[in-house]
């Protein structure tokens, strides 16, 4: 069973492979070993990421370890897996449109086994090494940005690099933007942030039940599920190194933005 259903997975390769960077053959007798197919190597990272599956583990005859890793590298690298995120975004703002009046900002910690540079202390599992994600979505819960951080970092100095990945969008942002937050975020300096951003602010008090579902940020934390539920690979983070979680966070928001395009437009485009 793929980890990917190909109605999801093969518009995204359509896509991906037109991003990546053409290798010359510059070995002067043209006789050295075929150079892995690059399709081989995009579905052992599609097992990576949703299985979470260790590179040894799906290496065989067709693809070794190292040359998953390297091919990986060679992509993030090319920004190629980032014009991925970028183009399911702007396809699903020309098709069925971005809600960018309302943004959800929330922080998400999972386990990071192995450290690294986004590892710290986590503060939710007994200080064991963890990895907090902070991330933005709109109003039907389709993610715009994400910043990875150590655990033990706070959700509030997050929020602006958080808000800052709007900038990714060419076309101008809408007049007036709202943005939902938990109480997390209850202080003078957020709301000082939102002003000057020309934001207005819905931020739960601190200390007064709130349900999440009377209110408009119940999406980030569906979106949150999403990644955790869906990628084990996001879930308990083995990489160190930031860009490389980036990338595989960049692949999993272009499924899932993927997945929610195939649905609208099931009903508006039929």
């Amino acid at each position: 069973m793929p980890a990917v259903p190909s109605c999801i997975i093969e518009p995204i390769w359509d896509q991906f492979q037109m991003l990546i960077p053409a290798v010359a053959d510059e070995h002067p007798l043209g006789c050295h070993r075929p150079r892995i197919p690059d399709r081989v190597v995009f579905d052992k990272l599609v097992q990576v990421l949703v299985p979470g599956a260790a590179y040894e583990r799906i290496s065989d005859t067709t693809c070794s370890a190292t040359t998953i890793r390297r091919r990986r590298d060679e992509w993030i690298e090319a920004g190629a897996l980032k014009e991925l995120e970028q183009f399911c975004l702007e396809g699903y703002e020309k098709m069925v449109g971005l809600q960018l009046e309302n943004l959800a900002v929330d922080g998400c910690i999972t386990k990071a086994p192995c450290g690294g540079e986004a590892a710290g202390r986590s503060p939710v599992d007994r200080g064991k090494q963890g990895t907090k994600r902070s991330l933005l979505v709109e109003g039907a819960g389709i993610p715009l940005g994400t910043v990875v951080a150590p655990a033990n970092r706070h959700d509030s100095p997050l929020l602006r690099p958080t808000l800052e990945t709007l900038s990714r969008f060419g076309f101008d942002l809408p007049e007036r933007i709202t943005v939902h937050l938990d109480a997390d975020y209850d202080s003078k300096g957020t709301r000082g942030l939102l002003a000057e951003l020309g934001c207005e602010a819905r931020i739960a008090a601190k200390g007064v039940p709130a349900p999440i579902q009377n209110t408009s940020r119940w999406v980030v934390e569906r979106t949150n599920s999403w990644h955790n539920r869906g990628f084990q690979k996001l879930a308990v983070c083995t990489e160190k190194r930031i860009r490389v979680i980036e990338a595989f966070i960049a692949l999993a928001n272009a499924i899932i933005i993927t997945r929610r395009l195939l649905r609208e437009a099931w009903t508006t485009h039929r």
